[in-house]
């Protein structure tokens, strides 16, 4: 895709969206961190029934202590692999509060560092609690990329890279945010719905739908 494209098509997704953010809810970098966490092979809407519940009980890395492993089960019994997240969600509670003084660390490295936290969910935390331009590609990011041509790539990493070449720095903030929306409500996996995507002529994908 050519520069100019890459610019009108965040131009367009800008316009439509000016302020985007994670559908994800929370009120400080621990609870984004553990909704992240939690949201792996999940749903947002299914992390947020849970966590709705959760964090009026526990919502810091000592109260999550308290509550043990089981009992933080109890709470998201209703997410998918509830038994490996609560596991990490204790344990990376346990290390912020010997580590980092029951804070969310800033640096990529001391995020990577937790149980349960990989590239993309440090990303996310990166990005959304302490604003800093990264890019997280999730399925939807990772499928709006090929398909539209903006950073085509095999594996997730050689998308991230080829976006963070392509994407102009103004954009770098919210593109993120703008992909995930854009794969989530319109680029779906099934059915992209091409006859309302504001990005189509720009767009590569040699399938576009039509209105039947």
């Amino acid at each position: 895709m050519k520069r100019a494209d890459v610019i009108d098509m965040f131009s367009r997704l800008r316009e439509l969206n000016p302020h985007p953010t994670t559908e994800l809810v929370y009120t400080t970098p621990f609870e984004l961190l553990v909704a992240v966490v939690l949201s792996a092979q999940a749903t947002d809407v299914g992390v947020n029934k849970a966590t709705k519940k959760l964090y009026p009980v526990a919502n810091t890395p000592q109260a999550i202590l308290e509550l043990g492993e089981e009992g933080l089960k109890r709470y998201i019994s209703t997410i998918g692999l509830f038994n490996a997240k609560a596991k990490n969600v204790i344990a990376l509670s346990r290390l912020l509060l010997e580590q980092h003084d029951g804070e969310v660390p800033h640096s990529r490295e001391a995020l990577e560092a937790l149980p349960g936290v990989g590239r993309k969910t440090a990303n996310v935390v990166l990005n959304t609690a302490f604003g800093e331009p990264t890019i997280a590609v999730d399925t939807h990011i990772f499928r709006v990329a090929n398909r539209t041509g903006l950073a085509p790539g095999k594996d997730v990493r050689t998308v991230e890279d080829k976006l963070e070449k392509v994407i102009p720095a103004e954009f770098k903030q919210d593109a993120h945010h703008w992909l995930i929306l854009h794969g989530r409500y319109v680029c779906k996996a099934r059915k992209p719905d091409c006859p309302h995507c504001a990005i189509r002529d720009l767009c590569r994908y040699k399938d576009k739908t039509v209105i039947s």
